[in-house]
């Protein structure tokens, strides 16, 4: 029996063909197929809620409009994540150039941060604060390896960087979630 995830590359490849060859309901195949993972990395990227459909519906246009350049060098899933990644790092940038020309917006996110926790403490709201204090540098390639499961050719092909590097980010962000989970050590560990 073939492979799972070969199989799983054959029909990303074979839709993108169709659709390169004119057959529009092959991208909705694809927008199906990868919605999800799309929406949480964008999620856990940015750590907000609200922007997740809108960044993710710019994710899909950008992928509509480019899939005629896609060369099959890498898995199709490769490249909509990278598409994912910068397009978060995009939205991120956009959000620091407006903190940088409206100093009270910092003040009013943190205090709806301070209402948000004490509305909130479970054991994934911690987790996933602990992982906002991460960089970007480190907190992509976690998400991607431990989240959503991608080998480690996979991320550094997403963030464009060599496999060590990878390793190496991923290690040193599982080292800063466990400082940063220390104080909670007893509720989330119990």
């Amino acid at each position: 029996m073939p492979d799972p995830q070969i199989l799983k590359l054959d029909d990303d490849f074979t839709l993108v063909k169709r659709f390169i060859d004119g057959e529009e309901s092959a991208f909705n195949q694809l927008v199906v197929r990868h919605k999800e993972k799309v929406r949480n990395i964008i999620y856990i990227t940015i750590n907000h809620a609200d922007f997740v459909d809108d960044i993710a519906q710019d994710v899909f246009v950008k992928v509509y409009r480019n899939l005629h350049h896609f060369r099959f060098e890498s898995q199709f899933s490769t490249w909509i994540y990278r598409i994912t990644i910068n397009k978060c790092k995009d939205h991120l940038r956009k959000i620091k150039v407006r903190r940088m020309f409206i100093p009270l917006m910092d003040s009013f996110d943190k205090a709806d941060q301070f209402k948000n926790e004490t509305e909130e403490s479970d054991t994934s709201k911690i987790v996933r604060d602990a992982i906002s204090k991460l960089p970007k540098k480190l907190k992509i390639p976690l998400l991607l390896k431990d989240i959503e499961g991608f080998s480690y050719q996979e991320i550094a092909e997403s963030v464009e960087c060599e496999i060590g590097t990878v390793k190496s980010r991923i290690f040193r962000a599982r080292e800063k979630l466990k400082f940063f989970l220390m104080p909670y050590k007893t509720e989330i560990f119990k």
